[in-house]
C-alpha cells in the first residue's frame, strides 16, 4: 500500500468505486442463485477464484510485471492466500444460509477484527474513532439480524436456531479477512498489488480444490439458472477485482476505499428485486447504521 496523502476522488473514480461495489453485491446475489440450483460453496469458490487468478496472471504477463520476493514474503503470501481461501468458503457459506444483505452486513464487521488482530499481533492500540464506532456497528448489526426475534415473532431462541450458523460463518469470514488485511499491511505491503492478488486468488482456488476433495467431489448446477448464477458470480467477481487492481490505481484511488462498503446496500436492493428477499424496516435501519459507521471510519482523514 502506498502511503501517499489521500486526494479528492474524481467523478470517474467515484463512479468506478460504486460500480465495483455494485458488482461485488451482485456477485453474492448470483452466488445465492447458484446455491439454490445445486452448486455447493467450494465449487463456487473454485470457479470464482481460479478464473480470476488466471485473468490477473494474463494481465501480469501482458504488462511484463516482474516481482522479486524474499523468503519472508513467500511465507506470508502463502498464509494470506490460505486465509482468503477460508474466508471465501465461510462468506459463501453464510450467503447460502442468510439473506444476502444480512450475510454481508455481518461480514462488514471486519474493521473491528482488523483492529483486534493489529493489537494482538503488532501491539497497535485501536484508534479512538474505531472504539467509538464499535458500539454503533454492534447495535446496527443486532437490529439488522433481529437477534431477539422481535421482528420475526420467533423469539430469540428460535431466531438464533434459524440464523446462528449463517451469522457464525459471516463473522468467521470477517475475522479471517481482518487477519489477512493486517498481515498484508505489515508483511506483504511492498509486494506489487497485482501479483499479490494473483497469488491470493490462486491459493484460494487450491483451498477450494482441497474442500471439494474432502467432500467427495464438486457439485455443478442442476438447472440452467444455476449455470447462469455460476457464470455471473465468476464474471462479476473477476471483473470487479480486475478493475480494482488495474484501473483504480490509475484514477488516484489509494487502497480500498470505504465507498465500496455500500456493497450490502446494493445487495439488499438486488436481493429484493431478484430473489424476493425482504427484511423489515427496523432491519434496514440497522443495516444503514452498520454501513454508515464503517464508511465514516474509512473516509475519516488520517494523519
Amino acid at each position: 500500500m502506498n502511503a501517499a496523502t489521500p486526494r479528492a476522488l474524481s467523478a470517474t473514480a467515484f463512479a468506478t468505486l460504486l460500480l465495483v461495489a455494485l458488482m461485488m453485491g451482485a456477485n453474492h446475489v448470483a452466488a445465492r442463485i447458484a446455491f439454490n440450483n445445486g452448486v455447493d460453496v467450494a465449487t463456487a469458490v473454485l470457479f470464482r477464484s481460479g478464473i480470476t487468478a488466471i485473468v490477473i496472471v494474463v494481465l501480469l504477463q501482458l504488462q511484463a510485471v516482474r516481482v522479486t520476493l524474499s523468503g519472508r514474503h513467500r511465507g506470508f503470501l502463502l498464509a494470506i492466500g490460505l486465509l482468503i481461501g477460508l474466508q471465501s468458503l465461510c462468506l459463501y457459506s453464510s450467503v447460502a444460509r442468510l439473506p444476502v444483505a444480512l450475510a454481508l452486513l455481518a461480514f462488514n464487521t471486519f474493521p473491528v477484527w482488523t483492529a483486534l488482530w493489529a493489537w494482538l499481533i503488532y501491539r497497535e492500540p485501536p484508534s479512538r474513532p474505531l472504539l467509538m464506532a464499535m458500539p454503533v456497528i454492534l447495535v446496527g448489526l443486532a437490529l439488522a439480524l433481529d437477534v431477539l426475534g422481535a421482528t420475526s415473532g420467533l423469539g430469540a431462541g428460535a431466531q438464533w436456531t434459524r440464523i446462528g450458523s449463517g451469522v457464525g460463518f459471516a463473522l468467521a469470514a470477517a475475522a479471517l479477512f481482518g487477519l489477512a488485511l493486517v498481515l498484508t499491511q505489515h508483511e506483504a505491503g511492498t509486494v506489487d498489488g497485482r501479483f499479490r492478488t494473483a497469488t491470493t486468488m490462486g491459493i484460494a482456488a487450491l483451498v477450494a480444490v482441497a474442500a471439494i476433495t474432502l467432500q467427495g467431489g464438486w457439485h455443478l448446477p442442476q438447472a440452467s439458472a444455476g449455470w447462469w448464477g455460476l457464470a455471473a458470480l465468476t464474471f462479476l467477481y473477476g471483473t470487479a477485482f480486475t478493475i480494482m487492481f488495474t484501473i483504480l490505481p490509475r484514477l488516484g484511488v489509494v487502497g480500498n476505499s470505504a465507498i465500496m462498503n455500500v456493497e450490502p446496500v446494493f445487495a439488499l436492493a438486488l436481493a429484493w428485486l431478484i430473489l424476493d428477499q425482504v427484511i423489515a424496516p427496523v432491519q434496514i435501519g440497522g443495516a444503514l447504521l452498520v454501513v454508515g459507521a464503517v464508511m465514516v471510519l474509512g473516509l475519516r482523514k488520517r494523519a
